[in-house]
C-alpha cells in the first residue's frame, strides 16, 4: 500500500495540495474561500511572504534530499548525508569567516565562502573514509559527525571572539520565517545544479560501484566524484546561507525512497526531490500550527522527527544484518 504512494504523479499531487495549504497557514488569517475577495494587504502578504516561503521550502527540501542521495551513492553508504558528513558545519564556518573578514559582505559573497569551505570539508571527509577501512558502515557517518562537531566548535569559538554568537545560533536552527521577496531568490541557483545532477545521474550510479569497476567501464572516476562533491557542497551551502541547517533531511528521505523504489539513482532522483520537498513542507506547516500564533523552527521539527526515523533505520539495519 505504502509503495503505491511513492509514485511520481501521486507525490506531485500531494506536494501541490500541501503548497496551497502552506499559502494559507500563518498568523495573518487568510482563508482560501476568500481568494477572490482579498484585500490589498492580504494580497501583499500572499505574494511577498507566503509565496516566497512556499517556493523556498520546495527548493530547499528537494536540494538537500538530492544531495543526500548523491553522497550516499558516491560513498556507497546509506548513512551519509550533508549532516552526517559535516558539510553543513563547514558551510556554516565559511559564512562566519566571510562575515569576520568582510563585515559588509553580500549574500553572494557569503555563498562563495560557504561553498568553498563546504567543498573543502566534504573532500576531507571523503579522503578520511577512503583511507580507513571500516568493518561496519555505521562508523562512516560517526566519523563525519565527529568532524562536524569539531568544526562547529571552532565556529562557536570564532563567533564568541568576534561577538557573532547570536548570528551563528540562528543558522543552527533553519527557518523559513524570514524569507520574503528579495531574500529567497538565491535558492534559484539550486535549480540548474539539480539539472546537472540529473544529467550526471548515470555516471554517479556507475561511480557508486567502485573505482576499479568504474575505470574498467571507461569512466573518469575521480572527475565524476569531484563533480558530485562540488554539486552537493554547492547545493548544501545555498540552503545553509538562505535558510540555515536542516538536519537529517538528506539522510532519511533517500533511505525511505530506496526502501520502496530501489537504489537506481536516475530512477529515484525526481521522486527523492519531491519527497524531500513534501517532508519539509509538512514539518514547516506543523511548526506553524503547534503553538500558533508562535512558530517552531522547521529545523527543530525536522531534527525531532528525523532523529526518530534515523534510529528506526539503524535498528532496521541491525535487525536485517
Amino acid at each position: 500500500m505504502i509503495q503505491k504512494l511513492f509514485r511520481l504523479d501521486i507525490l506531485i499531487f500531494l506536494l501541490i495540495v500541501l503548497s496551497i495549504l502552506s499559502m494559507f497557514v500563518g498568523v495573518s488569517q487568510i482563508h482560501i474561500t476568500d481568494i477572490f475577495t482579498l484585500t490589498e494587504n492580504q494580497m501583499s502578504i500572499l505574494i511577498h511572504s507566503r509565496m516566497p516561503r512556499t517556493v523556498s521550502i520546495i527548493i530547499a527540501g528537494a536540494s538537500l534530499a538530492v544531495c543526500g542521495l548523491v553522497m550516499q551513492q558516491l560513498t556507497r553508504n546509506k548513512f551519509v548525508s550533508p549532516t552526517t558528513a559535516g558539510t553543513t558545519e563547514w558551510a556554516q564556518l565559511g559564512i562566519l569567516l566571510g562575515l569576520i573578514f568582510f563585515p559588509a559582505i553580500s549574500m553572494m559573497g557569503r555563498l562563495f565562502f560557504a561553498v568553498a569551505l563546504a567543498l573543502l570539508g566534504t573532500m576531507l571527509f571523503m579522503s578520511i573514509i577512503t583511507r580507513i577501512k571500516f568493518k561496519d558502515v555505521i562508523f562512516v557517518p560517526l566519523i563525519g559527525m565527529m568532524l562536524g562537531g569539531v568544526v562547529a566548535s571552532v565556529s562557536t569559538f570564532l563567533a564568541l571572539r568576534a561577538d557573532m554568537l547570536q548570528a551563528i545560533s540562528g543558522w543552527m536552527h533553519g527557518s523559513f520565517s524570514t524569507l520574503i521577496s528579495g531574500k529567497y531568490e538565491i535558492l534559484y541557483i539550486s535549480i540548474p545544479l539539480f539539472i546537472i545532477v540529473f544529467l550526471y545521474a548515470a555516471q554517479f550510479t556507475v561511480a557508486g560501484m567502485g573505482e576499479d569497476f568504474s575505470t574498467n567501464l571507461g569512466l573518469n572516476y575521480k572527475l565524476i566524484v569531484n563533480i558530485g562533491l562540488f554539486l552537493t557542497a554547492a547545493m548544501t551551502a545555498i540552503v545553509v546561507v538562505s535558510v540555515g541547517m536542516l538536519p537529517f533531511l538528506g539522510l532519511i528521505v533517500p533511505n525511505i525512497v530506496s526502501i520502496f523504489r530501489g537504489d537506481h539513482l536516475k530512477g529515484t532522483l525526481t521522486i527523492t526531490a519531491v519527497t524531500g520537498a513534501i517532508f519539509v513542507m509538512i514539518c514547516d506547516i506543523l511548526g506553524r500550527i503547534i503553538i500558533a500564533p508562535y512558530e517552531v523552527s522547521v529545523g527543530l521539527m525536522i531534527a525531532t522527527i528525523g532523529s526518530a526515523i534515523f534510529l528506526i533505520l539503524i535498528f532496521r539495519r541491525v535487525k536485517n544484518a
